[in-house]
């Protein structure tokens, strides 16, 4: 046997890979192809008569793996139809020949061989998105019984050859979407089967898909996402995943669904579909999902449209939960890969957007916080404020020195450095501290005297300065954006400043 398989080996060598020997590859795959099909309809109830034929296209299939070696020669595939056949395959009656398509496809499209020829690579992703390949693709898994261990492997690819597509072309990602895969990805996810590798691979997918796209995220809530997305995660709100997969898969819905938030629409399906309940209950239950959940609160918060969610959370009594949050950052945030500041982050975010968006009732019951136990949360914040202005005070300075540097050498600072820079600098920490200034500045023009003379008060016993917590708000305005309209940006750095000078 071994033997066997060394004349085999030489036999190959003997056989270079060149253009020729891949058009003579091509030319035997697409007789086979057709002489396959010819006797499927000629002898329909007749398995042996065709099985022969079958076994060789299978054969051949096998063969073109070696194409996926030479990604210069794939414009051949293109040229003499083979793209167009192999899709035609996908729905062959036989499902084995299917799943070596999808094997093949799988190889050719792998992202490292794409990135080897980036012509040879646009010219295949042309071809078999021109073909529909997405649409085939999902007809193909629709009829896979993942029982079976070589279909499910065939569903695993699939996913694997759109995972390597919109790596390389990540604008396809809509157009897939909406050729029945976000579909079938809910579908999926929600089935009632054991967790398994290829539902893994549906929610890596799925949050791919919906990485800044506005369309995919669209979609998604049209189809009932969000709801798929809340009923996966419950799960998790009494209960840690059981393996290190199970948790990357939590994670992917989880990033999924903040997403998924990002669009005006679905924050309404969120509060609909009692997103801020189940989050609410999962920051109680102190499980792994606790962090995530946090994070899914500050998307589903801020900004205007974040205006509902943000009286509903009061009113299913949220204070009571963000506010220990606020108060001490737990110690199992940094076992379950949360840092301090990411935690605090978020929770100075939300608070934000409440103290932003709340009106009537709800704000003032989100303001008398502030006043209990001796103003016990405006300490809390002075020591976040100071604690920040430290971070951001250091890494300015690291930054200054970067700048004399460059300027000796005689480089040019232009908007592109200078924005680098800003990115930096709130990395270090300077948008948490913007948030504690923004949360600052807001109670202390809420009309309740002890909040504004308790703040001056630690601001000038530790040697702070209302100029300071004004430049950071002056800055932390003319950098208001992030695809915000013209209007809300206008307005909220008027509303700004005009809590600037009362301050």
């Amino acid at each position: 046997m071994i033997r066997a398989a060394l004349l085999n080996c030489i036999c190959e060598q003997a056989e270079p890979v060149d253009e020729s020997s891949v058009k003579k590859m091509i030319l035997t795959f697409e007789k086979r192809s057709y002489k396959n099909q010819e006797l499927r309809i000629k002898f329909p109830d007749n398995p042996e008569k065709f099985m022969e034929a079958e076994l060789d296209l299978n054969d051949i299939i096998q063969e073109m793996h070696v194409i996926a070696t030479m990604p210069d020669l794939y414009h051949l595939l293109v040229e003499l139809n083979a793209v167009h056949s192999l899709l035609g395959l996908l729905s062959h009656e036989n499902t084995d020949i299917p799943i070596a398509v999808v094997d093949l496809l799988q190889e050719l499209t792998d992202i490292d061989t794409l990135h080897e020829s980036e012509e040879g690579a646009e010219v295949l992703i042309d071809a078999l998105l021109e073909g529909q390949v997405v649409a085939l693709l999902v007809q193909n898994m629709e009829r896979l019984d993942e029982q079976v261990k070589e279909e499910a492997d065939g569903v695993y690819n699939t996913l694997a050859i759109v995972e390597n597509m919109a790596e390389f072309r990540p604008g396809m990602c809509t157009e897939a979407s909406q050729q029945g895969l976000m579909q079938w990805l809910l579908k999926r996810i929600k089935a009632k089967m054991p967790f398994d590798a290829n539902k893994l691979y549906c929610s890596e997918i799925l949050a791919i898909l919906l990485q800044n796209n506005d369309g995919t995220r669209e979609l998604l809530g049209e189809l009932d996402g969000i709801d798929v997305l809340l009923q996966q995660l419950s799960v998790f709100k009494r209960h840690n995943p059981a393996t290190a997969e199970e948790q990357e898969m939590m994670e992917n819905l989880f990033d999924s669904l903040c997403s998924c938030l990002m669009l005006g629409a679905n924050r309404d399906r969120f509060l609909k579909g009692e997103g801020l309940q189940l989050m609410n209950l999962m920051l109680r239950e102190k499980k792994m999902s606790r962090m995530s959940a946090l994070k899914v609160l500050d998307h589903a918060m801020i900004g205007p449209e974040g205006s509902d969610n943000c009286h509903k959370f009061v009113d299913i009594l949220g204070l009571r939960t963000i506010y220990p949050l606020f108060m001490k950052t737990p110690k199992k945030m940094k076992k379950a890969g949360l840092s301090d500041k990411e935690h605090e982050e978020h929770v100075c975010s939300i608070i934000a957007s409440m103290l932003r968006n709340l009106k009537g009732q709800q704000r003032t019951r989100l303001l008398s916080k502030f006043t209990e136990n001796d103003c016990e949360k405006v300490d809390r914040l002075m020591e976040l404020h100071f604690k920040y202005l430290e971070a951001v005070q250091l890494a300015d300075k690291n930054i200054e020195g970067e700048k004399h540097d460059m300027v000796r050498r005689g480089e040019i600072i232009d908007d592109a450095m200078e924005d680098e820079f800003y990115l930096r600098r709130l990395d270090s920490g300077l948008f948490v501290l913007q948030l504690v200034c923004y949360i600052m500045v807001e109670i202390s023009n809420a009309n309740i005297p002890q909040l504004q003379q308790r703040v001056h008060q630690i601001l000038n016993l530790r040697g702070g300065s209302v100029k300071v917590v004004r430049h950071i708000m002056r800055e932390y305005a003319e950098n208001l954006g992030d695809g915000k309209s013209d209007e809300f940006k206008e307005s909220e750095q008027k509303r700004i400043l005009e809590l600037l000078e009362t301050f």
